[in-house]
């Protein structure tokens, strides 16, 4: 499924640098956003609820916080970011490298406080 998603991902890449520089398209960032995003939600959500049975009934937001799913989600682009650095050997700048690194550490700091305030 990671290797699907992946290749729809860059498949999706593709057409978007397609429609929004194709000559004969006159697509906008905004208006492909706008075609895009009621696809993406109809099937998205169709594989979740023939995939995951009970989504409806399941709150995960209730045992934790809003808060702690976005540090997180964050903290998730981070790690995917260094594994592309360690296996394909992608550039990152300083600027980037500093953004994660604060990431990281913001992550690290929110998950202790979060432990001394139990």
């Amino acid at each position: 499924m990671c290797v699907a998603a992946t290749a729809a991902r860059a498949l999706k890449s593709v057409l978007q640098g397609i429609l929004l520089s194709s000559e004969g398209e006159k697509l906008n960032s905004m208006n492909l956003l706008l075609y895009m995003a009621p696809i993406a939600v109809v099937f998205l959500l169709s594989a979740t609820l023939i995939m995951e049975k009970n989504v409806v009934g399941i709150t995960i937001t209730k045992h934790t916080s809003a808060l702690t799913l976005q540090l997180l989600g964050n903290a998730k682009g981070a790690v995917a970011v260094v594994v592309s650095i360690l296996i394909f050997k992608n550039p990152v700048s300083v600027t980037g490298m500093l953004g994660y690194s604060l990431t990281v550490c913001g992550v690290i700091l929110y998950s202790e406080a979060k432990k001394r305030s139990k």
